[in-house]
């Protein structure tokens, strides 16, 4: 099997879509759909582009809220994909097929729900929701051109209360989900999978505590 030498626009080799909840200006609600989002501890890093409309709140507002789809809410998703909450639609997302949309939770038949140490709201369809605050805001690129120096961020929350839907928990542990439960969406290359084959075997991981990771 040989290997060949290529040059991805994008290097999306599987992640969870997150659906990140934040509050605008005039304190509407607005969802984006990201796929560049990932943990250590309770600590999550999101990849947001300069001009998204959820990264001007989330810098502005210093809160958000990560809500993760399970694998059949895709119509959710695909409703969501390519529209923005900036009014004044950035020309590259113009070029993608992006177009304005205020009403984000209303065109994805989604039900906002109140959080409880955040403003942003929950997203009530899907499984897990993460109220987050911002710890920092990194601009990445720095070592390139001028015009693409912080054209693409990666900011890092901190998860302050975490809420998951009762039956994805693992029987006998407070704080535990059980993985065989949970299906997660997952973006691959612009693509929309799940998890229904299952577990591939068990891991030697798996073995260790999960309190022994709690920061």
């Amino acid at each position: 099997m040989g290997h060949s030498v290529i040059s991805p626009a994008i290097f999306y080799w599987g992640t969870p879509v997150v659906l990140v909840t934040t509050v605008n200006e005039d304190g509407s609600p607005n969802i984006a759909p990201i796929s560049s989002a990932w943990w250590l501890g309770n600590r999550a890093v999101l990849g947001l582009g300069r001009s998204s409309q959820t990264t001007a709140n989330i810098i502005r507002t210093r809160q958000c809220v990560l809500n993760l789809p399970s694998d059949d809410m895709v119509q959710c998703v695909n409703a969501l994909a390519r529209t923005t909450g900036t009014k004044d639609v950035p020309a590259s997302k113009v070029q993608r097929g992006y177009r304005y949309e205020k009403d984000k939770f209303g065109i994805a038949g989604l039900t906002p729900v109140s959080s409880d140490l955040v403003q942003p709201p929950r997203v009530q369809e899907c499984p897990v929701h993460m109220e987050a605050e911002v710890v920092d805001v990194h601009k990445l690129f720095k070592d390139a051109p001028v015009e693409l120096q912080g054209c693409l961020m990666a900011i890092e929350v901190e998860v302050v209360k975490t809420h998951v839907l009762d039956e994805l928990r693992l029987p006998g542990y407070a704080n535990r989900i059980d993985p065989d439960k949970w299906k997660p969406m997952i973006m691959s290359f612009q693509n929309l999978y799940g998890l229904k084959d299952g577990k591939l075997a068990d891991s030697i991981l798996a073995k260790i505590d999960e309190e022994s990771y709690r920061v």
